[in-house]
């Protein structure tokens, strides 16, 4: 048996492949998620739709395949972390899940800075206080939903919870427990200390275990209900942008993954593990690497957020041009000069995590008038976010990195239009990628890697070819270097005004 099944638990949707090794795709699918943002800067998911998605795709890709569950060799889930999912002592899912990039715990980030010194955090834990902290989010748990928290069992992510339902195993993965604050990033394993800050029980969060580790196989029942055998080997998983970034061969000093999907990440690998404040760090899935990384609370999940809302006008032209909502728009921004014609976009539509970390800043569009008009609107939506791609560029570089070889994934690569709008602002070549379907592939390659089918990491290389290289528009530097300048400005006027010069 020589097929793999890798699944990425996102934040806009559930991705499938069915690989075989070495190098054959046999199917992609997917299904929509549904975010739900009942309060200002909340953002939630309902774990059962995961789950349901994972049964629609595991049998879609074995059927388009004309394959047996039972030739699938080991299965490997990815996802968006780290998701705060609760389960009682039954087993019942307690609440929606508190998604990453749920702004909700200010007051609780807060707190905690309060009670601990955050240099000494930084240097225990591996990454700093901030709103991506599950400890921050149990407290506010704690604080708002008593009833709820009394009753939680056991704290674990969105793959984790997809492996659960999969194999009866609760485990966390470990970088999963690393960016939740759990880990002694000195010794490599979960420190009472750090879960106690929580205020959870020590044995709510579950064992750490390693991404290509075998966590348990399919059950009788889960296999009932995907349609994959009984007894398939199920891996630990892997981080969603972590998953990516091994997908798109990030593995070198100088290597930068920029990843667009439900949220903009970017990535970038080193064998030093180096701390700090301002972006997130992880384990690299070759063992003996990590990869600092920033995160944005939203990305994909935003423009999607704009269709659904604003666009509804354009429906009408977008059919008659034979194209997407998102594609129409795309060429309608493509018509508009560089900068928008003075539109600036702050897209922090669910406050900002890296390299901010302000769960209070909020979505701007500063400068509209009469004469501007819904391609201006996208155009200035697409250059947001490669402003703040520089910015965490402009970080990196900062703590020593060398970031200087751009390689692009996941859905939002898709769009030339934007992606030579990144080359424009950070005036550097942008690679594409061809055969790159995003986090689902890695995780399959990691189910692989644990199930003993190879050892080799690079392998992953087969199923991803290098497309098209955008490179920058020199005539659009100006425009964009100002750009770049009245973004940052406008983030301190609204939101810092302490940190103006």
């Amino acid at each position: 048996m020589t097929c793999v099944l890798g699944l990425d638990i996102g934040t806009t949707s559930t991705i499938g492949i069915l690989i075989r090794l070495p190098d054959q795709v046999l199917g992609i699918a997917s299904r929509p998620v549904r975010l739900s943002t009942p309060h200002a800067g909340w953002a939630e998911e309902d774990p059962a739709e995961w789950w349901s998605n994972v049964c629609d795709i595991s049998r879609e890709l074995i059927a388009k395949a004309g394959i047996d569950g039972a030739e699938i060799a080991a299965i490997g889930a990815a996802g968006m972390l780290p998701a705060v999912v609760l389960l009682d002592e039954e087993g019942r899912v307690l609440r929606p899940s508190i998604q990453q990039s749920d702004g909700r715990c200010g007051a609780e980030v807060a707190e905690l800075r309060a009670e601990y010194d955050e240099a000494a955090f930084i240097a225990k834990a591996g990454n700093g206080i901030n709103q991506q902290l599950v400890t921050a989010k149990l407290r506010w748990i704690a604080r708002h939903e008593p009833d709820v928290f009394a009753r939680i069992a056991t704290v674990f992510g969105s793959y984790d919870y997809v492996n659960w339902r999969l194999t009866g195993e609760r485990a966390v993965e470990q970088n999963w427990a690393l960016e939740a604050g759990f880990v002694d990033v000195g010794r490599g394993v979960i420190d009472d200390e750090l879960v106690a800050l929580a205020r959870v029980p020590r044995g709510a969060v579950p064992r750490k275990i390693a991404s290509h580790e075998i966590l348990g196989r399919v059950t009788t029942e889960a296999a009932a209900a995907t349609g994959l055998a009984a007894g398939t080997p199920v891996v630990g998983g892997a981080a969603d942008m972590i998953a990516s970034a091994l997908g798109a061969g990030v593995v070198s000093a100088g290597d930068v993954l920029l990843k667009f999907g439900g949220a903009v990440d970017i990535l970038t690998a080193t064998d030093k593990v180096q701390p700090d404040p301002r972006l997130y760090l992880d384990y690299h899935l070759i063992p003996g690497l990590f990869m600092p990384n920033g995160c944005m609370s939203t990305g994909g999940s935003v423009l999607n957020w704009f269709v659904r809302t604003l666009a509804g006008g354009e429906a009408a032209a977008a059919a008659a041009a034979g194209v997407g909502l998102h594609q129409h728009l795309d060429r309608l921004a493509a018509e508009k000069p560089a900068g928008a014609e003075g539109l600036t976009v702050l897209p922090y539509f669910l406050g900002e995590k890296t390299p901010l970390h302000d769960p209070a800043a909020r979505g701007v569009f500063e400068g509209l008038t009469l004469s501007h008009d819904i391609g201006h609107l996208w155009r200035a939506l697409l250059e947001a976010y490669a402003y703040a791609i520089v910015h965490h560029v402009e970080v990196l570089r900062d703590m020593g990195h060398r970031a200087e070889r751009f390689v692009v994934s996941d859905g939002g690569s898709a769009s030339r239009v934007w992606m030579q709008i990144v080359a424009d602002v950070l005036q550097q070549p942008v690679q594409r990628l061809t055969g790159h379907p995003g986090s689902c592939l890695g995780a399959a390659w990691t189910a692989a890697i644990g199930a003993g089918l190879t050892n080799d990491w690079s392998a992953v290389s087969r199923f991803v070819e290098f497309g098209d290289r955008l490179e920058p528009n020199a005539a659009n530097e100006a425009a964009y270097s100002a750009g770049y300048s009245c973004f940052r400005d406008l983030y301190c006027r609204l939101y810092a005004p302490e940190a103006q010069p």
